[in-house]
Parts: structure tokens; sequence; C-alpha cells
């Protein structure tokens, strides 16, 4: 499965929001968005840090957290366990995985194993489980009296080291996603001939506003996001004089709500890749 932008599933076993992401068959159907920001699916799972956990943000009490301002309902992360509490109906794991420390909660199905109390879909998980071990955790972040834990669905030791670093890396790749946008791809003669290494490429789908499809991958505009990315390209393509354009027609142009076009275009005055001409909403690129 292809998740856009270059990047498709693995066959790990891990695959954060791709895929099974780790469930068992049928327990998870959710799919990410085809590019950019968006709302995914409410059976998305999405891979993260215990950071990312920790500065989700919730819009109002009992609402869906946002990381990356992309609402998300299950969690994937890995984590060393650090402390093992265990009560007469859950069995709270504190985790750590280098960027920060959360609690994550297992609610023990005492009539599926009075003995150990099974948890998740395998009795032999919490054994396995140990202080000191690695663990990757299936679940979904809550909070009660402004203090958060992870409920978890499934839990599972990590056998594998390598699985931290893939997961580590997916984290970021799907952060980066969210924040700058789709891996902007080579295609047609303008990509072809514009530079080494395919950085100049053109994406398929030429136009203005058709999201990020068109646009060229320009080394300039590699640290900004997406908005402000196709605010660029609009000055770089769309016909003008040499006053620039005004922030009206760049949003009609680019079918872009004006306060988000404002936002891009303080973006890109503030990396000094564009300049204001007759008035603070009048730009042109600053060619160099």
């Amino acid at each position: 499965m292809d998740y856009g932008g270059g990047y498709s599933t693995t066959s790990y076993g891990a695959q954060g929001g791709m895929g099974g992401g780790g469930f068992m068959g049928g327990s998870q159907g959710g799919s990410q968005p085809s590019g950019g920001r968006g709302a995914p699916s409410k059976d998305t799972l999405r891979p993260c840090t215990i950071k990312q956990v920790l500065d989700a943000s919730e819009p109002f009490p009992n609402a869906d957290f946002k990381i990356d301002d992309v609402g998300v309902q299950q969690l994937s992360f890995v984590g060393q366990i650090r402390n093992i509490s265990t009560q007469a109906t859950n069995i709270t794991y504190k985790l750590d995985d280098g960027t920060g420390t959360v609690e994550v909660k297992q609610w023990v199905d005492v009539e599926a194993n009075p003995a150990l109390g099974l948890i998740g879909r395998d009795a032999k998980a919490p054994s396995q489980l140990k202080v000191g071990e690695w663990a990757r955790v299936w679940g979904r972040l809550k909070a009660l009296n402004d203090r958060r834990h992870v409920g978890a669905h499934f839990m599972r030791p990590v056998t594998d080291k390598m699985e931290i670093t893939f997961h580590l890396l997916e984290a970021t790749y799907v952060h980066l996603y969210f924040t700058k946008g789709p891996l902007l791809e080579p295609g047609g003669e303008k990509g072809a001939a514009a530079g080494a290494g395919g950085m100049n490429g053109q994406m398929d789908g030429g136009g203005y506003g058709n999201g990020d499809a068109g646009m060229r991958a320009d080394m300039r505009t590699q640290h900004v996001g997406v908005n402000a990315r196709r605010v660029y390209q609009c000055l770089k393509e769309m016909p003008q004089s040499n006053e620039g354009l005004h922030v009206q027609n760049i949003a009609a142009s680019i079918k872009m709500p004006v306060t988000d076009v404002m936002k891009a275009g303080d973006e890109l005055l503030a990396d000094s890749l564009i300049y204001t001409t007759v008035d603070d909403s009048t730009w042109a690129l600053l060619d160099f």
C-alpha cells in the first residue's frame, strides 16, 4: 500500500498507520489521507513518539486529540519499560522512548485467564513484558484529571531492536508528511532538466492550485510548509507586473483562504524568499 510521496509499507510487521499496523487481521481498517493535512478516518493508526503523545492538543474536553493539527484516534509507539505496577483490574507500565515518558494501562481480562489476566490477545504477553525491555504499544490517548495516559489495546515485547529505529524513522516521516507535505518527486521534461538529483523536479499534474500537484521541488522551499510552497509556486509561475501579486489574487488563484495565504506569506518573508512591494499585502519573489 502506497502512503503517498514515495512512501510504502514494509514487511517489518509494525507499519505504524499503514496496513494493519500490527493488529490482527480485520481489526484495523483505517487509511491515511491522500496528501498533506487532512482528517484521517476514525480507524487510522498514527505512529508517533512519546513526546508527540504528551504534546498532542485537545481542542476542547472529550474531543479527539490532534498531532501536527491532524486528528488521531489510535496510536502506535515503542518504549523501554521503566516500571510495572500490577493492580486487581489493570497493569500500568511506564514507558520511555528517549523523548519522554508516559503511562500505559492495560485492563485485565479475568474471564479469559483468571490467573494471569489475559491482556490483549496473547496470554504470554504479560510475563514477557519486563522492566528494562522494550515494548510496542497500540492504543488510544486518554486524559483523566489533566493527566494523560494511553489505554492499550495490545502490547508486545520488541524482539528485534531494529524495530525501534524503524519506528522512529517512520514517526519522523509521518510528522514531516503532515507538516511539510508529501515528498516532491521528479517528473516530466522540466523535472529531468531542472537539476542534479531531481531536487528541482516537477510533480505530475500541473497548475497553480491543484494542491501540491505541479509544485516544483525547489531547494529554496524545501524547509517551508505546504501552503508556503503553493504560494511561492504561484508567485513563480503566475503572470504579473513588476509590483508582484496581491494576496487576494494569490488566494483566488490557488483557492486558498486569505488568512492561510497571509500565514504562508509570513513564512516566506521570514525565509527571505519574497518581499513586499507597493504595500504589505503585495509580494514578489526575491531572486538571487
